[in-house]
């Protein structure tokens, strides 16, 4: 199973949100690049990048910390948040972004995936299915769809894409656990590479989503809460190696850049932030 570590990118720093709630943040860096350049030095393969206020304004907005990182390290990356058109593809991979992920308009203009497989190629190109009570969620997760989200899947597959990261909104940011049983059924029934967004607490829920042969899985908060060892878990479940562990308390929080702070409250309103709008 390949792990993506998550950073969040908000007014150019990188975060967390609970819920998506974007008066729910606690900022961990302020150097996106920074913590780019320590996953790959712990192992890893794949970076997941979120562009949250993108995801909020339906344009990308931390272009010059996506550049940044693309620069800084050797490893793809893959983009969520304000992929909205073919010319914003264009733009992200300008940016030296292996991979598009495309959310809103994957729901709203589904016939924008397949130009958009035509033109880049499936490699380049993923689907992003944020989903509440197994309905697809849309514009940074404000409004619910009427789309169930395996039927948007199988839809997106019928336009040639390949890849889906799939977030269970409830759990993301909680640490509650993903939900293992739903992301397992998407997998199974669409025949898609899916990858496990939201509420990865530890190294059992990864090895529950391995043993339930997701194709990948995105850990954020429990990288930065230190309740989960990137280096080990690159080892158990990219190379096959030892079992992992958690290494410290939750309570001992991760903060590479010692810039780490309390969540803020009510800053930007009660708004959310999809992953992968």
């Amino acid at each position: 199973m390949r792990l993506f570590p998550a950073i969040d990118m908000k007014e150019g720093r990188c975060v967390r949100l609970c819920q998506g709630r974007f008066d729910q943040v606690r900022i961990y860096s302020d150097s996106p690049a920074a913590i780019a350049r320590l996953w790959e030095e712990q192992g890893a393969s794949y970076l997941h990048l979120v562009d949250l206020d993108g995801a909020l304004k339906g344009r990308s907005v931390n272009a010059a910390c996506i550049r940044e990182i693309a620069r800084s390290v050797s490893i793809p990356a893959q983009l969520g948040g304000g992929i909205r058109s073919l010319a914003d593809i264009e733009e992200v991979l300008k940016l030296g972004v292996t991979r598009a992920i495309i959310g809103t308009k994957a729901v709203e203009d589904p016939e924008l995936l397949r130009e958009a497989v035509r033109q880049f190629g499936a490699e380049h190109i993923a689907a992003g299915i944020d989903a509440r009570d197994g309905y697809a969620a849309v514009h940074g997760w404000e409004r619910v769809s009427g789309r169930p989200a395996a039927e948007l899947a199988m839809q997106m597959k019928e336009m040639g894409v390949r890849t889906i990261i799939y977030t269970d909104i409830s759990r993301d940011g909680m640490l509650s656990g993903p939900n293992v049983e739903a992301t397992k059924a998407l997998s199974e029934k669409t025949g898609l590479d899916v990858i496990a967004s939201g509420g990865v607490s530890g190294p059992e829920d990864l090895r529950r989503l391995r043993d339930a042969g997701i194709y990948g899985a995105i850990i954020g908060k429990a990288l930065y809460e230190k309740r989960v060892d990137l280096a080990r878990a690159v080892q158990e479940l990219e190379q096959a190696g030892e079992p992992i562990q958690a290494i410290r308390e939750p309570e001992q929080r991760m903060d590479p850049d010692r810039t780490g702070r309390e969540p803020e409250h009510g800053k930007t309103g009660g708004h959310h932030g999809g992953e992968n709008q």
